[in-house]
């Protein structure tokens, strides 16, 4: 064989190798959504209140958000073997102290620590993708990992549905343990991708690394908690605020000051990367909002179980999974903008197909919308993936995958404060509307208050305060569904000016960058 055909080749232990890199960020991914659906019955073991069991999501998201980027030149002065054997078995680790806390104030201990450490598998993963295989592989490599980033999240409260309610919530960690050691005693006999740079602890930028935690982990906070604290009208948000941009003014500072920064922002300069990270910030709103979205509509409306939820977003995720090998071969011969394109465009189909919501939407109403989701997500962010990262030079890669994975995560935390927001503000609107038109002078008004009251004519003098409350209830459920439908029109002009963006996007040209090196 060729030099040349044996460096186009992929190396079978490293692709072993890199699977268990996979697994590992998947288990992280997973669990930044698999509490979700069970936290009334952590909340219920723990003891806490409701104020309080919030944090069991926010502690694992403000920690995760500040190791994302970090984890570039973690790696670099670690290598990545080291980097990762202490990602997963300290993430290992904390999944098993979560699941024996008896205590809230202990599990938002382990829960941020267990977020801090299996953080700094994900961007290593994605760094490993574009650095070891050549890159006429990538599209063999990039859905592997496109799929990952996007049904971990996806899956998440229906696995961890599944699991509450047939064991208990101490599961929903526990079942990371055996998969957590097996990946962390793979990474530490099989990873040998790069060696490390010890010297890079002594220009380490303290600085810059306390700004940067400041900075991202006040901005995650407001945006977790900001709708439910009405914003600035609340002290504690507008303290984070300031802190935030304090940590924002000196991390940026630091970042172009500094002998050796915590985080090279250099990659935006390329002008596909800086693009491919604005894709990768839109998509996390679309990814981590409809993964909101549609169980509080289901719950809410429709009055369904965590499982019931479950049952019905893992349409989704099938979606996902069978499209996979679809996006691969059209990497092979289609323009990665037409891939996006399509992607982009079938995600805007899905959304405002839900438009038309009513009350009365169940499974086989959403279920189009959600293959639509499913497989335009695959289709468009296996491209975005190497858009960003496919074509910068393998020294830079490390660093940009942090940045790259962190634009994702913000993406979330943007989409979901604002769409929490819209959906208060909306139905607020809606119910305002909806009321005027309950006039007592209009017919159909009085007909429908006199028919109700009739219905509730066992309750004797009660009745027509019965029927009062019933109408009240309707009016607010239509104003909740309308504010839904207009979130989702929301969305869809989101992911319509995306497709105007696409002209921003360079061509790749063949050949360029890749990986293939040790």
């Amino acid at each position: 064989m060729s030099a040349a055909a044996a460096s186009d080749t992929i190396d079978k232990r490293k692709l072993f190798t890199f699977l268990c890199m996979v697994f590992g960020m998947f288990m992280a991914i997973l669990d930044i959504q698999i509490v979700s659906a069970s936290l009334p019955e952590i909340q219920a073991g723990l003891g806490a209140s409701q104020d309080d069991i919030a944090w069991v999501q926010t502690a694992y998201l403000i920690a995760e958000v500040i190791m994302i980027p970090l984890s570039g030149y973690l790696s670099r002065m670690l290598s990545t073997r080291w980097m990762f054997t202490l990602s997963a078995a300290g993430f290992t680790l904390m999944s098993l102290m979560c699941s024996t806390a008896t205590t809230i104030n202990e599990m938002i201990i382990w829960r941020a620590l267990q977020g801090f450490l299996g953080g700094g598998m994900i961007p290593t993963v994605f760094a490993s993708a574009y650095t070891i295989f050549p890159r006429s592989k990538f599209s063999i490599i990039s859905p592997m990992i496109g799929l990952v980033a996007t049904l971990a999240p996806t899956i998440g409260p229906t696995l961890g549905g599944y699991l509450t309610e047939f064991a208990s919530w101490h599961w929903l960690f526990i079942i990371n343990v055996i998969p957590g050691i097996f990946v962390t005693l793979a990474a530490v006999t099989l990873i040998d991708f790069d060696e490390p740079d010890f010297s890079l602890f002594d220009k380490f930028d303290w600085v810059g690394f306390a700004a940067m935690a400041v900075f991202l982990g006040s901005l995650e906070f407001v945006l977790e908690e900001g709708a439910s604290d009405d914003w600035f009208r609340s002290e504690e948000i507008v303290f984070f605020t300031i802190l935030a941009s304090v940590g924002a003014l000196l991390f940026f500072w630091r970042s172009f000051t500094a002998e050796e920064p915590v985080v090279d922002l250099r990659a935006f300069s390329d002008k596909n990367f800086a693009m491919g990270s604005i894709f990768s910030f839109t998509m996390g709103i679309g990814l981590y909002g409809l993964t909101y979205l549609y169980p509080v509509y289901l719950s809410g409306i429709r009055g369904y179980t965590s499982l019931q939820i479950g049952e019905t977003m893992f349409v989704s995720g099938l979606a996902m999974f069978l499209a996979a090998p679809l996006a691969g071969r059209l990497m092979t011969v289609m323009d990665p903008r037409v891939m996006m394109g399509l992607g982009f465009a079938g995600f805007g189909l899905g959304t405002w197909m839900v438009t038309g919501l009513t009350h009365d939407w169940d499974f086989w109403e959403l279920f189009v919308p959600q293959i639509l989701r499913g497989v335009s997500l695959m289709i468009c962010m296996v491209p975005i993936n190497n858009i960003a990262l496919g074509m910068l030079p393998p020294h830079m890669i490390k660093n940009a995958s942090g940045l790259f994975n962190l634009t994702r995560n913000l993406g979330g935390a943007v989409g979901l404060a604002l769409i929490g927001t819209a959906l208060t503000n909306r139905q607020d609107f809606h119910y305002a509307r909806l009321a005027e038109s309950l006039n007592w002078t209009r017919p159909v008004a009085t007909e429908t208050l006199d028919a109700m009251t009739r219905a509730y004519s066992s309750l004797g003098s009660l009745s027509e305060t019965a029927a009062l409350k019933a109408l009240s209830g309707i009016v607010t459920r239509e104003a909740f569904v309308m504010s839904f439908a207009d979130v989702f029109l929301v969305l869809t002009g989101l992911f319509i000016l995306l497709l105007f963006a696409l002209f921003f996007v360079d061509k790749p040209k063949a050949g360029a960058s890749g990986g293939g090196g040790h």
